[in-house]
């Protein structure tokens, strides 16, 4: 059994996988880590994780190895694996989050495709048809839009709007541009690929993204779990 952990700037997404197949899939609070171990299914034989979050983070997954008393592994970003090369000026700068991403999009559709993690931060990478990352944007996420504008201006609120192609109200008219941009941005670097690429999209914010997405696209649960899946399978 193979316990895949992505620590994100938020919570701790984790996944358990008997071969090619997911037993359970899952996040929690990094207060709640030492738990972990009793919401699995079955025991795990092996850890391998990767971390944006940081120090904390990284001695949280340390110590609940050292509780399993389970090898762990870490995906760090680098200049290839898995069939997907890394085109970052210094490869070792991505996130390893977007790099486990990139290579679970590869497993997961062999052709080009741009893929987009929708969380606290929104990430729209570029893979080319021969496993190439090409580069691609950081923005805020969703949520990080909204709240920016409440904490930083003196009249606009901690929006609960609808989405509108033009919003008459102010509440929609925040959500409504921050939807507005991160799909405008999905859309320009869809434009770097061939018209008809597919879009493989992730992350907590996917659901409100996905309403409002120009196909060919599909959602991906967890799709940072499937490329640690895919990183650590035997060769």
């Amino acid at each position: 059994m193979l316990l895949c952990l992505d620590a994100g700037n938020t919570r701790l997404k984790f996944g358990l996988r008997d071969g090619a197949a997911w037993c359970t899939q899952g996040a929690l609070d990094y207060a709640d880590v030492a738990t972990l171990p009793q919401r699995l299914p079955a025991p795990a034989a092996r850890i391998v994780a990767c971390n944006v979050a940081g120090d904390p983070a990284r001695r949280h997954i340390d110590a609940l190895a050292a509780q399993l008393r389970v090898p762990l592994e870490w995906l760090t970003s680098s200049a290839s694996a898995c069939d997907v090369s890394n085109g970052y000026d210094t490869p070792q700068q991505l996130g390893a989050d977007r790099w486990a991403a990139l290579i679970g999009a590869r497993a997961l559709h062999a052709d080009a495709c741009v893929v987009v993690l929708a969380g606290t931060a929104t990430t729209i990478d570029a893979l080319d048809a021969q496993g190439r990352f090409r580069g691609g944007l950081i923005l805020p996420g969703l949520a990080l839009m909204r709240s920016a504008l409440a904490r930083n201006t003196a009249d606009l609120p901690d929006a609960r709007g609808l989405f509108r192609q033009l919003a008459t109200n102010t509440d929609d008219a925040i959500v409504s541009g921050a939807l507005h941009a991160t799909l405008g941005a999905i859309e320009r670097v869809r434009s770097t690929q061939r018209q008809d690429v597919a879009c493989l999209l992730s992350g907590g914010a996917a659901a409100e993204l996905a309403p409002h997405m120009r196909r060919p696209f599909s959602v991906v649960d967890n799709l940072v779990l499937e490329g640690l899946a895919r990183f650590s399978r035997p060769a």
